[in-house]
Protein backbone atom coordinates (compact mmCIF):
# COMPACT_ATOMS: atom_id res chain seq x y z
CA UNK A 1 0.00 0.00 0.00
CA UNK A 2 1.37 3.43 -0.90
CA UNK A 3 0.52 6.73 0.70
CA UNK A 4 -0.29 9.89 -1.20
CA UNK A 5 3.26 11.23 -1.06
CA UNK A 6 4.93 7.92 -1.95
CA UNK A 7 2.85 7.40 -5.07
CA UNK A 8 2.44 11.00 -6.03
CA UNK A 9 2.63 12.11 -9.68
CA UNK A 10 4.25 15.51 -10.28
CA UNK A 11 2.73 15.95 -13.74
CA UNK A 12 0.62 19.12 -13.60
CA UNK A 13 -2.98 19.11 -14.73
CA UNK A 14 -3.14 21.00 -18.02
CA UNK A 15 -5.26 24.13 -18.38
CA UNK A 16 -8.07 22.47 -20.34
CA UNK A 17 -8.37 19.63 -17.82
CA UNK A 18 -8.37 22.08 -14.92
CA UNK A 19 -11.11 24.12 -16.60
CA UNK A 20 -13.16 20.96 -17.11
CA UNK A 21 -12.78 20.02 -13.44
CA UNK A 22 -13.82 23.53 -12.39
CA UNK A 23 -16.91 23.24 -14.58
CA UNK A 24 -17.65 19.88 -13.00
CA UNK A 25 -17.47 21.42 -9.53
CA UNK A 26 -19.94 24.10 -10.59
CA UNK A 27 -22.31 21.45 -11.97
CA UNK A 28 -22.30 19.63 -8.64
CA UNK A 29 -22.45 22.61 -6.30
CA UNK A 30 -24.98 24.64 -8.29
CA UNK A 31 -27.12 22.39 -10.44
CA UNK A 32 -27.16 19.12 -8.50
CA UNK A 33 -27.05 20.58 -5.00
CA UNK A 34 -29.62 23.15 -6.13
CA UNK A 35 -32.06 20.47 -7.26
CA UNK A 36 -31.55 18.57 -4.01
CA UNK A 37 -32.00 21.82 -2.04
CA UNK A 38 -29.05 20.93 0.16
CA UNK A 39 -30.78 17.75 1.35
CA UNK A 40 -28.52 14.86 0.37
CA UNK A 41 -30.41 12.04 2.08
CA UNK A 42 -30.39 8.98 -0.10
CA UNK A 43 -26.88 9.68 -1.33
CA UNK A 44 -24.84 10.53 1.77
CA UNK A 45 -24.93 8.84 5.21
CA UNK A 46 -27.96 9.28 7.40
CA UNK A 47 -30.33 9.48 9.01
CA UNK A 48 -28.88 10.85 12.19
CA UNK A 49 -30.37 11.13 15.65
CA UNK A 50 -31.62 14.71 15.65
CA UNK A 51 -35.39 14.86 14.99
CA UNK A 52 -36.53 16.89 12.02
CA UNK A 53 -39.92 17.75 10.54
CA UNK A 54 -42.89 15.44 10.21
CA UNK A 55 -44.31 14.57 6.81
CA UNK A 56 -47.12 12.39 5.47
CA UNK A 57 -46.40 8.69 5.30
CA UNK A 58 -45.62 7.26 1.85
CA UNK A 59 -45.59 3.58 0.84
CA UNK A 60 -42.13 2.18 1.48
CA UNK A 61 -41.37 4.43 4.49
CA UNK A 62 -39.97 2.74 7.59
CA UNK A 63 -42.90 2.26 10.00
CA UNK A 64 -40.47 2.59 12.91
CA UNK A 65 -40.30 6.32 12.15
CA UNK A 66 -44.07 6.85 12.56
CA UNK A 67 -44.95 10.01 14.50
CA UNK A 68 -48.02 8.85 16.36
CA UNK A 69 -48.84 12.18 17.99
CA UNK A 70 -49.00 13.99 14.64
CA UNK A 71 -50.87 11.04 13.13
CA UNK A 72 -53.48 11.20 15.89
CA UNK A 73 -53.81 14.98 15.64
CA UNK A 74 -54.23 15.06 11.86
CA UNK A 75 -55.84 11.60 11.37
CA UNK A 76 -53.33 11.15 8.52
CA UNK A 77 -50.32 8.82 8.98
CA UNK A 78 -47.11 10.82 9.42
CA UNK A 79 -43.46 9.92 9.94
CA UNK A 80 -40.85 11.93 11.80
CA UNK A 81 -37.83 12.69 9.63
CA UNK A 82 -34.36 12.94 11.14
CA UNK A 83 -31.53 15.27 10.29
CA UNK A 84 -28.56 13.40 8.86
CA UNK A 85 -25.30 13.47 10.78
CA UNK A 86 -22.73 14.19 8.09
CA UNK A 87 -19.71 14.72 10.28
CA UNK A 88 -18.39 11.38 9.14
CA UNK A 89 -15.61 9.99 6.98
CA UNK A 90 -16.30 9.26 3.35
CA UNK A 91 -13.92 6.97 1.48
CA UNK A 92 -13.80 6.73 -2.30
CA UNK A 93 -12.44 3.50 -3.79
CA UNK A 94 -11.57 4.31 -7.41
CA UNK A 95 -10.82 1.40 -9.73
CA UNK A 96 -8.67 3.00 -12.45
CA UNK A 97 -8.41 0.30 -15.11
CA UNK A 98 -7.46 0.82 -18.79
CA UNK A 99 -11.04 0.14 -19.87
CA UNK A 100 -12.01 3.53 -18.42
CA UNK A 101 -10.05 5.26 -21.18
CA UNK A 102 -11.51 3.39 -24.15
CA UNK A 103 -12.87 6.03 -26.51
CA UNK A 104 -16.49 5.23 -27.26
CA UNK A 105 -18.94 7.21 -29.35
CA UNK A 106 -19.98 9.24 -26.32
CA UNK A 107 -16.62 9.75 -24.62
CA UNK A 108 -14.62 7.86 -22.01
CA UNK A 109 -15.80 6.41 -18.72
CA UNK A 110 -13.08 8.24 -16.78
CA UNK A 111 -15.22 11.40 -17.10
CA UNK A 112 -18.01 9.58 -15.23
CA UNK A 113 -15.54 8.52 -12.55
CA UNK A 114 -14.60 12.18 -12.13
CA UNK A 115 -18.30 13.09 -11.94
CA UNK A 116 -18.88 10.50 -9.20
CA UNK A 117 -15.85 11.69 -7.21
CA UNK A 118 -16.99 15.31 -7.54
CA UNK A 119 -20.57 14.51 -6.53
CA UNK A 120 -19.74 12.53 -3.41
CA UNK A 121 -16.67 14.59 -2.56
CA UNK A 122 -18.09 18.11 -2.78
CA UNK A 123 -21.44 17.23 -1.20
CA UNK A 124 -19.66 15.43 1.65
CA UNK A 125 -17.16 18.25 2.18
CA UNK A 126 -19.99 20.79 2.15
CA UNK A 127 -21.59 18.92 5.04
CA UNK A 128 -18.39 18.85 7.09
CA UNK A 129 -17.27 15.29 6.36
CA UNK A 130 -13.69 14.32 5.73
CA UNK A 131 -13.02 12.59 2.41
CA UNK A 132 -10.29 10.07 1.61
CA UNK A 133 -9.53 8.04 -1.49
CA UNK A 134 -7.92 4.74 -2.44
CA UNK A 135 -6.76 4.21 -6.04
CA UNK A 136 -5.84 1.00 -7.80
CA UNK A 137 -2.56 1.08 -9.64
CA UNK A 138 1.15 0.25 -9.57
CA UNK A 139 0.32 -3.22 -8.28
CA UNK A 140 -0.84 -2.02 -4.87
CA UNK A 141 -3.44 0.39 -3.49
CA UNK A 142 -2.55 4.05 -3.20
CA UNK A 143 -4.12 5.83 -0.22
CA UNK A 144 -4.87 9.55 0.06
CA UNK A 145 -5.82 10.13 3.72
CA UNK A 146 -9.20 11.57 4.66
CA UNK A 147 -9.16 15.35 5.07
CA UNK A 148 -11.82 18.04 5.11
CA UNK A 149 -12.45 20.95 2.79
CA UNK A 150 -13.17 21.64 -0.86
CA UNK A 151 -9.50 22.19 -1.71
CA UNK A 152 -8.82 18.61 -0.71
CA UNK A 153 -11.65 17.36 -2.94
CA UNK A 154 -10.19 19.39 -5.82
CA UNK A 155 -6.88 17.64 -5.26
CA UNK A 156 -8.60 14.24 -5.32
CA UNK A 157 -10.26 15.17 -8.60
CA UNK A 158 -6.93 16.18 -10.12
CA UNK A 159 -5.42 12.86 -9.03
CA UNK A 160 -8.24 10.92 -10.70
CA UNK A 161 -7.89 13.04 -13.84
CA UNK A 162 -4.14 12.60 -14.29
CA UNK A 163 -3.37 9.28 -12.61
CA UNK A 164 -2.70 6.73 -15.37
CA UNK A 165 -4.85 3.65 -15.60
CA UNK A 166 -2.94 0.56 -14.59
CA UNK A 167 -3.03 -3.02 -15.80
CA UNK A 168 -3.62 -4.43 -12.35
CA UNK A 169 -3.43 -8.08 -11.36
CA UNK A 170 -6.54 -9.94 -10.29
CA UNK A 171 -7.73 -8.84 -6.88
CA UNK A 172 -6.77 -5.17 -7.26
CA UNK A 173 -10.21 -3.92 -6.24
CA UNK A 174 -10.31 -6.41 -3.38
CA UNK A 175 -6.92 -5.11 -2.19
CA UNK A 176 -8.32 -1.57 -2.17
CA UNK A 177 -11.24 -2.65 0.00
CA UNK A 178 -8.76 -4.17 2.45
CA UNK A 179 -6.84 -0.87 2.42
CA UNK A 180 -10.01 1.05 3.29
CA UNK A 181 -10.64 -1.26 6.25
CA UNK A 182 -7.24 -0.29 7.63
CA UNK A 183 -7.52 3.43 6.80
CA UNK A 184 -11.12 4.17 7.84
CA UNK A 185 -10.99 4.60 11.59
CA UNK A 186 -14.58 5.65 12.22
CA UNK A 187 -18.03 4.81 10.93
CA UNK A 188 -18.77 6.41 7.58
CA UNK A 189 -19.50 5.88 3.91
CA UNK A 190 -17.45 3.81 1.46
CA UNK A 191 -18.12 4.50 -2.24
CA UNK A 192 -16.76 1.99 -4.75
CA UNK A 193 -16.43 3.49 -8.26
CA UNK A 194 -15.69 1.04 -11.06
CA UNK A 195 -16.85 -0.28 -14.41
CA UNK A 196 -16.77 -3.73 -12.75
CA UNK A 197 -15.43 -5.45 -15.87
CA UNK A 198 -12.86 -7.47 -13.91
CA UNK A 199 -13.50 -10.69 -12.03
CA UNK A 200 -15.97 -10.62 -9.14
CA UNK A 201 -13.43 -11.42 -6.41
CA UNK A 202 -14.31 -8.61 -4.01
CA UNK A 203 -17.68 -9.71 -2.56
CA UNK A 204 -16.42 -11.01 0.78
CA UNK A 205 -14.40 -7.85 1.47
CA UNK A 206 -17.39 -5.66 0.66
CA UNK A 207 -19.56 -7.70 3.03
CA UNK A 208 -17.03 -7.21 5.82
CA UNK A 209 -16.93 -3.45 5.17
CA UNK A 210 -20.72 -3.38 5.38
CA UNK A 211 -20.65 -4.50 9.00
CA UNK A 212 -19.10 -1.18 9.99
CA UNK A 213 -19.79 1.27 7.18
CA UNK A 214 -22.53 2.29 4.83
CA UNK A 215 -21.52 1.74 1.25
CA UNK A 216 -22.51 2.64 -2.26
CA UNK A 217 -21.45 1.17 -5.60
CA UNK A 218 -21.11 3.51 -8.58
CA UNK A 219 -21.16 1.48 -11.79
CA UNK A 220 -19.82 3.50 -14.72
CA UNK A 221 -20.66 2.08 -18.13
CA UNK A 222 -20.58 2.70 -21.86
CA UNK A 223 -22.77 1.16 -24.58
CA UNK A 224 -19.67 -0.77 -25.69
CA UNK A 225 -19.81 -2.61 -22.35
CA UNK A 226 -23.23 -3.92 -23.35
CA UNK A 227 -22.92 -4.72 -27.03
CA UNK A 228 -20.71 -4.36 -30.08
CA UNK A 229 -22.17 -2.58 -33.10
CA UNK A 230 -22.22 -4.76 -36.20
CA UNK A 231 -19.49 -3.08 -38.26
CA UNK A 232 -17.95 -5.98 -40.19
CA UNK A 233 -14.15 -6.24 -40.30
CA UNK A 234 -12.59 -4.30 -37.42
CA UNK A 235 -9.41 -4.06 -35.39
CA UNK A 236 -10.18 -4.39 -31.68
CA UNK A 237 -7.60 -3.70 -28.99
CA UNK A 238 -7.67 -5.17 -25.50
CA UNK A 239 -7.19 -2.06 -23.29
CA UNK A 240 -5.58 -4.12 -20.53
CA UNK A 241 -2.95 -5.97 -22.57
CA UNK A 242 -2.68 -3.87 -25.71
CA UNK A 243 -3.27 -6.97 -27.85
CA UNK A 244 -4.90 -6.16 -31.20
CA UNK A 245 -7.29 -8.61 -32.85
CA UNK A 246 -8.78 -8.47 -36.30
CA UNK A 247 -12.40 -9.62 -36.12
CA UNK A 248 -15.44 -9.74 -38.34
CA UNK A 249 -18.14 -8.26 -36.12
CA UNK A 250 -21.27 -9.79 -37.60
CA UNK A 251 -24.68 -10.41 -36.01
CA UNK A 252 -23.56 -13.72 -34.49
CA UNK A 253 -20.43 -12.28 -32.84
CA UNK A 254 -22.36 -9.26 -31.57
CA UNK A 255 -24.98 -11.58 -30.07
CA UNK A 256 -22.30 -13.69 -28.35
CA UNK A 257 -20.65 -10.54 -26.98
CA UNK A 258 -23.94 -9.19 -25.69
CA UNK A 259 -24.79 -12.50 -24.02
CA UNK A 260 -21.38 -12.76 -22.32
CA UNK A 261 -21.56 -9.13 -21.21
CA UNK A 262 -25.03 -9.72 -19.77
CA UNK A 263 -23.89 -12.79 -17.85
CA UNK A 264 -20.94 -10.91 -16.35
CA UNK A 265 -23.15 -7.93 -15.47
CA UNK A 266 -25.58 -10.26 -13.69
CA UNK A 267 -22.72 -11.76 -11.64
CA UNK A 268 -21.64 -8.26 -10.61
CA UNK A 269 -25.10 -7.03 -9.69
CA UNK A 270 -26.01 -10.29 -7.91
CA UNK A 271 -22.91 -9.90 -5.73
CA UNK A 272 -23.78 -6.28 -4.98
CA UNK A 273 -27.37 -7.26 -4.10
CA UNK A 274 -26.13 -9.96 -1.72
CA UNK A 275 -23.99 -7.31 -0.04
CA UNK A 276 -26.99 -4.99 0.22
CA UNK A 277 -25.21 -2.31 -1.80
CA UNK A 278 -27.31 0.30 -3.59
CA UNK A 279 -26.02 0.85 -7.13
CA UNK A 280 -25.77 4.25 -8.77
CA UNK A 281 -25.34 3.47 -12.47
CA UNK A 282 -23.95 6.15 -14.79
CA UNK A 283 -23.50 5.79 -18.54
CA UNK A 284 -21.59 7.87 -21.07
CA UNK A 285 -24.63 8.39 -23.33
CA UNK A 286 -26.96 9.53 -20.53
CA UNK A 287 -27.41 12.64 -18.35
CA UNK A 288 -25.48 11.61 -15.25
CA UNK A 289 -26.98 14.38 -13.11
CA UNK A 290 -30.50 13.14 -13.90
CA UNK A 291 -29.43 9.60 -13.01
CA UNK A 292 -28.07 10.82 -9.65
CA UNK A 293 -31.34 12.62 -8.92
CA UNK A 294 -33.39 9.55 -9.87
CA UNK A 295 -31.16 7.41 -7.63
CA UNK A 296 -31.72 9.74 -4.68
CA UNK A 297 -35.48 9.63 -5.26
CA UNK A 298 -35.53 5.82 -5.13
CA UNK A 299 -33.42 5.79 -1.97
CA UNK A 300 -35.64 8.31 -0.22
CA UNK A 301 -38.66 6.12 -0.96
CA UNK A 302 -36.92 3.24 0.77
CA UNK A 303 -35.93 1.39 -2.40
CA UNK A 304 -32.65 -0.32 -3.23
CA UNK A 305 -31.48 0.85 -6.68
CA UNK A 306 -29.76 -1.94 -8.61
CA UNK A 307 -28.66 0.00 -11.70
CA UNK A 308 -29.98 -2.80 -13.91
CA UNK A 309 -32.09 -0.61 -16.17
CA UNK A 310 -29.22 1.79 -16.90
CA UNK A 311 -26.56 -0.85 -17.56
CA UNK A 312 -28.84 -3.22 -19.47
CA UNK A 313 -30.82 -0.94 -21.78
CA UNK A 314 -29.37 -0.34 -25.23
CA UNK A 315 -29.29 3.00 -27.03
CA UNK A 316 -31.04 2.93 -30.39
CA UNK A 317 -27.81 3.24 -32.38
CA UNK A 318 -26.47 0.00 -30.81
CA UNK A 319 -29.57 -2.18 -31.19
CA UNK A 320 -29.45 -5.18 -33.50
CA UNK A 321 -31.46 -4.74 -36.67
CA UNK A 322 -35.14 -5.48 -36.21
CA UNK A 323 -35.11 -5.20 -32.42
CA UNK A 324 -38.05 -3.22 -31.08
CA UNK A 325 -37.52 -0.72 -28.29
CA UNK A 326 -39.63 -1.02 -25.17
CA UNK A 327 -40.65 2.56 -24.47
Amino acid sequence: MTTADEGRRDDPVDASSRAALTQLELLVTRRLDGVLNGDHRGLLPGPGTEPGEARAYEPGDDVRTMDWSVTARTTVPHIRQTIADRELETWLVVDLTPSLDVQGRHGVKRRLVEAAVATVGFLSAGGGSRVGMVLTGDGRPRVLPATGGRDHVRRLLEEVSRYPAQVSPGGALDDCLHAVRNAARRHGLVVVISDFLSEVDWERSLRVLGTRHEFLAVHVADPLDITLPVVGAALLQDPATGEVLELDVDDALAADYRRAAGEHRERVHSALRRCGAPVLALRTDRDWIRDVIDFVGIRRRGGLPTGDSVTRDLPDDHRPKGEVTNR
